[in-house]
Parts: structure tokens; sequence; C-alpha cells
């Protein structure tokens, strides 16, 4: 009876905020899209202005349109349907639709933090041998670089997929989630094998992370050694500026999941609002708030920003003075 229930499954509901009233539904749903729209207006702006100014093709910026694109996939792909469930009281996704939205939220989630990897491999070079920087890092050796960062998670994620999909599924369709993500889908699965591809999942979850992790730490400590080696104050302050927006992005990125992950571990319990929240939080503070830091943590991208601004000004200024 079991399995003949999963064969009939054909669709999940996604739960969102269990205790939220629905008098406050429409607020929700507003604040929700306006983080959309901030994700979209802000790294669709990185992009283009990146394009557009010829001046920034440079590696390091290129490590952030990569991360911009993948930030803007990554709130296409989770946003929307919450937003739908309060906004038009539709919270229902299909079964293989809401697998899709899984694997990308996985599998974009992995892509970050390969990139945060290339991005710190980037600042190390730099800063720690800046003689071999402009043969050891060029715009070819950065596509290249991100071009992997995007294609190492996709057998991993692929793998995930499949295992969770062919789990027989008999409890609740609900997704106790704001979207559909692997721990909310199988445990709605039973079976013998459901704590085996749970098992599998951490394992290449944590290899996704804490690889990458691992270099970032040594990377940002060693690019600290010599920052605090050098003599001169001016030159110390000047070289710790380019590496900060990079340090505030992976920080973003990885000190809230590490709290998640370690106040688990040592028993600390969260309501599932609180869950849902943090998790929703850690995973769309970051989108919209990047471009932000690449705006005025960058000095080429904030002066170029400015001078545009002043030429635009002044070209204003001419049409009406004439």
């Amino acid at each position: 009876m079991i399995y003949i229930n999963a064969t009939k499954m054909k669709s999940f509901s996604i739960l969102g905020f269990p205790g939220l009233s629905p008098q406050y539904y429409g607020p929700v749903s507003a604040l929700l899209f306006f983080f959309y729209l901030a994700i979209s207006v802000g790294n669709i702006f990185i992009l283009a202005f990146v394009l557009y100014e010829k001046s920034l093709q440079k590696p390091t910026y290129l490590v952030f349109c990569h991360l911009a694109l993948n930030d803007l996939t990554f709130g296409t792909v989770t946003l929307p349907k919450i937003i739908s469930k309060y906004w038009f009281d539709d919270s229902i996704i299909s079964f293989y639709g809401c697998f899709t939205q899984m694997f990308f939220v996985h599998y974009l989630g992995s892509v970050t933090s390969f990139i945060l990897l290339v991005m710190a491999l980037d600042r190390f070079i730099a800063i720690c041998i800046p003689l071999r920087y402009p043969v050891l890092i060029t715009n070819n050796i950065i596509s290249v670089l991100c071009g992997f960062a995007w294609f190492i998670p996709v057998s991993l994620m692929v793998t995930i997929l499949v295992q969770a999909i062919t789990l027989p599924f008999c409890r609740s369709n609900v997704i106790a989630q704001c979207y559909c993500d692997h721990i909310s889908i199988t445990s709605q699965a039973c079976g013998q094998d459901v704590k085996i591809v749970q098992v599998n999942t951490l394992c290449m979850a944590m290899f996704c992370l804490l690889v990458p992790l691992a270099f970032i730490l040594f990377s940002y400590i060693s690019i600290i050694v010599v920052i605090m080696k050098m003599s001169n104050a001016a030159g110390r302050k000047k070289t710790l500026s380019t590496c900060t927006p990079q340090i505030f992005i992976t920080c973003l990125f990885y000190l809230p999941r590490c709290f998640v992950y370690v106040a688990n571990t040592v028993g600390f319990s969260f309501s599932l609002d609180v869950r849902i929240l943090l998790i929703l939080l850690y995973s769309l503070f970051p989108p919209a708030v990047n471009p932000i830091i690449y705006c005025f943590k960058t000095q080429d991208i904030k002066q170029s920003l400015i001078k545009k601004l002043k030429t635009t000004r002044i070209g204003i200024e001419v049409k009406l003075s004439l």
C-alpha cells in the first residue's frame, strides 16, 4: 500500500511559514517581492555595468559577474513560487517541478562555494605572489576556473537528484520550507534507503562546502599574515581594501550556515518558523546585498560609477542650459 500511495503523489504543497496568520500574507509577499526585485536589479546592474565598462573587464570583476549570475538565478528559482503562495494562495508545485527546484537550490549553492574559492585564489595570488599575478591570473584563466566552478557540482547534484527521486513517498506531501530542498523532500519519503540517501547527500554537501572553505581560510589567513608584515601603514590599508569585498561576501555565505550547523550539532534546536526564517535569510540576503558590496567596497566600480554619474549630470546641465 505504501508504494501504491507513492505512485499517486502528483504534487507537493509549499508550507512557507507555518505560524503566519493570513492577515500578514500580503505584507510578507510584498517583502519577498522586494527581495526578488533587489536581487534582480542589483545583479543585472552588475552584469550590465561590467559588460559595458571595458576598464572593469578584469579577472576580479569577471568573478563578480559569475557570482552575480549565480545569485540572480538562485533568486529566480526560489522566490517566485513562495511569493505566489502568499500573493495568490498558490502553494502547489508539481512533483517533478519540486525536484527541479531542489536540484537548482543545491547546485547553485555548491557553485557559489566554488566561485568563492576562485575569488580567494585571485586575491591570494594578487597579494602573496604579486609578481606572478599577470601570468597566473588572466581573463581566460579566470573564465576556465569559473567554468570548472559551474561544472564540478553537476555530477554530484545529478546523483543526489536521482537518489532522491527514486525513493518511495508515503507520507505527507507538505514541504516544510519556503522552497523544495533535499531535507524537506526526503523527510516525506519512506523505506530503508532514506537514511542512506540522506547520509550520501550530507557527504556530498560537505565536500562542496568544506573543501572550498578550507582553501578560502588558508588563502585569507596567508593574506592577513602578508599584510601584517608590511612596514608601511598606508600600504597595509590599501592592500587590505583590495580584498575586503571578497571577505564580506565570503562571510555572508559561510558564517550563517556554520552557525546553523554548529547549533544543530550542540543540540540547540530552533522552532520550525525560526529555522525556515534563518534558512531563507542566509539563502537570499547575500544575493540581495552582494551588489551593494561590489559598488561601495570595490574602488574601481565605485570610481567608475561616480565618473558616469558626473558625466551624466554635466550632460543634463548642458542640455538644460541650451
